[in-house]
């Protein structure tokens, strides 16, 4: 089996980011996971640029991205690596509090993998990122990755 590809987490708020890693944590997905507050950030992460240059080249097993975060939205950081050929097959979560049909709608004419409603309670909010992270890191077979 090959190495563990990171999961990226981008979420701005600090109390669902621990809820999030907690409920990884409780079952046991080895995966890395790599947190980040904006969306500018996740695209410095996938563009290898600022903090992040000397990275591995590697992309994500996949992304789990909040609608609604400062510099750039989740919506745009979705349309701008969905229209990028190297990294359009990175699965996409979008995992938000919002149930808005226009940002649903919106998310899936951009690609979006899934779309999230964060529950309220905790457990339902545990049990949604473990199921979320079990999926896209351990039973998704994504393509290889181009050199």
């Amino acid at each position: 089996m090959g190495k563990l590809k990171p999961i990226l987490l981008a979420e701005d708020n600090p109390n669902d980011v621990e809820l999030a890693l907690e409920a990884l944590r409780q079952h046991n997905i080895a995966n890395r996971i790599l947190v980040v507050s904006d969306g500018a950030e996740v695209l410095d992460y996938l563009y290898r640029r600022g903090k992040y240059s000397q990275r591995e080249k590697e992309n994500p097993a996949c992304i789990l991205l909040d609608l609604k975060m400062p510099k750039v939205d989740g919506l745009e950081v979705l349309k701008i690596i969905k229209n990028d050929s190297e990294l359009k097959t990175i699965p996409v979560v979008m995992l938000t509090s919002s149930k808005e049909e226009k940002d649903i709608v919106d998310s899936y004419n951009l690609g979006v993998n899934a779309y999230v409603v964060k529950p309220v309670g905790f457990e339902k909010f545990i049990e949604a990122i473990s199921n979320l992270g079990y999926f896209w890191a351990i039973l998704n077979e994504p393509p290889l990755e181009r050199e």
